[in-house]
């Protein structure tokens, strides 16, 4: 079943909940539905609710402000739009034992921490190829300055979204969210 944006009430992209939750929610009256997928719906003896895409909750729900991501690999990939920082390898590009990897900037050998400021996507030849130094030491260039991602993006990049539940997201977070989503929509029509 596919999943449903759940808004705030103040229309702040929440998650994405299951549509059988997105329902219950709607028949308990904590939600109301904006987007619809016109072509399904869910009918009982005494209801008949259309299949939800994007729904918004009736009474708003107090979001921490200021949280860190921790640094996972889904995260860190996504960051670095699935491509080794070294080479720039795509991870499409990559067949056979080759697949991407987390590096250390500065090894966890060399006393480096597993931050966002010091991890980097690399492709496993990259990352065999640099070991347990620093890129100086292995003769390597970062093709960019890594750093901690807002969390908004790092949320959304990693979720598959329709696009008419990123314009949602995009309404509240801006057209460059957007942007971040259109590279993520495989196969899908354009965001408007």
């Amino acid at each position: 079943m596919a999943a449903c944006l759940a808004l705030n009430a103040s229309y702040e992209p929440l998650t994405l909940v299951s549509t059988r939750r997105a329902i219950r929610l709607v028949l308990e009256g904590k939600a109301e539905i904006l987007e619809f997928d016109g072509d399904r719906a869910f009918r009982s003896a005494n209801a008949n609710v259309p299949c939800p895409t994007v729904i918004r909750l009736v009474r708003y729900v107090r979001v921490p402000r200021r949280f860190r991501r921790q640094v996972t690999n889904t995260f860190l990939f996504a960051r670095d739009d699935y491509s080794c920082m070294y080479c720039g390898a795509h991870r499409s590009e990559l067949r056979g034992r080759h697949f991407l990897t987390r590096d250390h900037i500065l090894p966890r050998a060399q006393g480096g921490e597993n931050t966002w400021e010091n991890v980097v996507t690399a492709c496993s030849p990259c990352n065999n190829r640099k070991g347990s130094r620093t890129p100086e030491e292995a003769g390597m260039k970062l093709l960019t300055v890594p750093r901690e991602p807002n969390y908004v993006y790092l949320v959304w990049a990693v979720r598959r979204v329709t696009p008419i539940q990123a314009k949602w997201i995009g309404m509240f977070y801006g057209e460059e969210t957007v942007e971040v989503l259109r590279g993520r929509l495989e196969g899908e029509p354009e965001v408007d």
